[in-house]
């Protein structure tokens, strides 16, 4: 079982960059799907990244794609955000779920079986 703990989240302006860490214990992150959500007050989880297991594929939603990107190393995913636009305040949550041997990846939040607590973002106009 893996156990997930996220960082970095704080208050940015709009424009600025951000990176958010998650730190994987319990397991390599190899051995698991790993992704990005976040979500606002009265919204759904939303995927914002994912990178599969051993291929390191990566899926990013078309809002996202071209700012955001989800390295990885050995025990750790991150999130690279640039050009942060102004929205409403959200929590980012780091999640994983096994991999299977076609080492897919996967893109709601009912398919994933770790999270961690979380850590909030606000960009400021």
């Amino acid at each position: 079982q893996v156990q997930l703990v996220e960082s970095g989240g704080g208050l940015v302006q709009a424009g600025d960059s951000l990176r958010l860490s998650c730190i994987a214990s319990g397991g390599a992150v190899s051995r698991y799907v790993m992704a990005w959500f976040r979500q606002g007050p009265g919204k759904a989880r939303e995927l914002v990244a994912t990178i599969s297991g051993t291929e390191e594929r990566t899926y990013y939603p078309d809002s996202m794609k071209d700012r955001f990107t989800i390295p990885r190393d050995s025990s750790a995913v991150d999130l690279h955000m640039n050009s942060l636009k102004s929205e409403a305040p959200a929590v980012y949550y780091c999640a994983a779920r096994a991999r299977d041997r076609l080492d897919i990846t996967y893109r709601y939040p009912w398919q994933f079986d770790y999270w961690g607590q979380g850590t909030q973002v606000t960009v400021s106009s």
